[in-house]
C-alpha cells in the first residue's frame, strides 16, 4: 500500500473522530487503531472517626502523571500478551471473578482478546481477589497488572 493512501486513511480516521479502521484491498489488508492518551488517576484513603469511634476509610481523588508504587509480584496477575481486557465470556455474562472472591489455581479470571481470538487468562495459584485493575474493554500491554490478590 502506498504512503499516500497509508495518509488519506490517517486522515479519515480523524475527520470522522474513529478510534479504529481496517481496509482489506485484494491481497492488502491494514488496520489502524488510535490509542488515546491515558491519564492516570490516583485514590489517597484516609481514615475519618465516625461519632462512634470507629474509622471509615474516605478516598480523596487526584489525577495527573504520578509514579505508581511498585506492586508486590506475588499478588499480581499479569496480562500473558497484548490485547484488550474482557472480565466476562460475553457483554451480558457475569464477571467470571470479583473483588472479594476466593479463586482456585486454574480458574477462569479474565479474557484477553489478541487478532480476534479470546484468550482466557487463568490463576497461576490460588488466592482472593483484592482488585481488579482495568476496567472491561481496555487495552493491555505484555505484563501490565490486570488483577491483585491478597
Amino acid at each position: 500500500m502506498e504512503t499516500s493512501r497509508l495518509k488519506e486513511l490517517i486522515e479519515l480516521m480523524d475527520r470522522n473522530q474513529l478510534e479504529e479502521l481496517e481496509v482489506v484491498e485484494g491481497d492488502h489488508r491494514i488496520r489502524l487503531r488510535k490509542r488515546p492518551e491515558r491519564v492516570r488517576e490516583v485514590v489517597s484513603m484516609t481514615a475519618v472517626p465516625t461519632p462512634t469511634g470507629s474509622a471509615v476509610p474516605t478516598s480523596v481523588e487526584t489525577t495527573g502523571s504520578v509514579v505508581e508504587p511498585a506492586m508486590d509480584p506475588a499478588k499480581v496477575i499479569q496480562s500473558p500478551m497484548v490485547g484488550t481486557f474482557y472480565r466476562s465470556p460475553g457483554p451480558d455474562a457475569e464477571a467470571f471473578v470479583d473483588v472479594g472472591d476466593q479463586v482456585q489455581e486454574g480458574q477462569v479470571l479474565c479474557i484477553v482478546e489478541a487478532m480476534k481470538v479470546m484468550n482466557e487468562v487463568k490463576a497461576d495459584r490460588a488466592g482472593v481477589v483484592d482488585s481488579v485493575l482495568l476496567e472491561d474493554g481496555n487495552p493491555v500491554e505484555f505484563g501490565q497488572p490486570l488483577f491483585l490478590f491478597s
